[in-house]
């Protein structure tokens, strides 16, 4: 019956190294103990809190990179805007240089036919009156070999100016 109501003795002897052993845990264990926690408590604090910080520093940063990319789409839609535009321009002035160039050669082209055109026309004309004179040489000295036809044509030339 002794275990069920252990006597004063046996709680005093009990009770003296659970005191003891308390003390020198305090002294020896508690101290580090309670001092590892505060320090697991403070670089866990720590952490958490960095890692807010680095999370606000992320939404910057994430706001940020999408406000550069807007910059850079803005800026990419600019540039391209403008090489359509530099192009549509070198396009329209190539196209206005050919039709200059193009009008250059048919007038040129107009006038260098026009050109060949009246030698030509010079050219059988100056033919066609060297035949002329061939052939009228050729048939007044035909028909005016003798004298009596000389005077005859004379005598007719004579009256046609008359008339006139």
């Amino acid at each position: 019956m002794e275990l069920i109501t252990p006597g004063l003795g046996l709680i005093f002897w009990m009770t003296l190294p659970f005191l003891i052993l308390l003390l020198i845990l305090r002294k020896f264990a508690w101290n580090p103990i309670l001092k590892a926690l505060k320090d697991r408590e403070t670089s866990i604090y720590d952490a958490l809190h960095a890692a807010d910080r680095a999370k606000e520093e992320m939404k910057q940063l994430q706001f940020s990179n999408e406000e550069l990319l807007h910059q850079a789409k803005d800026e990419r839609d600019a540039i391209l805007s403008d090489a359509r535009k530099v192009r549509d321009a070198i396009i329209e002035e190539s196209k206005d240089q050919a039709k200059e160039e193009a009008s250059r050669i048919i007038a040129s082209a107009k006038e260098s036919i026009e050109n060949e055109k009246m030698a030509a026309m010079t050219d059988l004309k100056n033919q066609l009156a060297e035949l002329s004179l061939e052939i009228a040489t050729k048939i007044l000295e035909h028909e005016l070999a003798d004298a009596g036809q000389q005077e005859k044509f004379i005598q007719q030339q004579m009256d046609k100016i008359h008339f006139n």
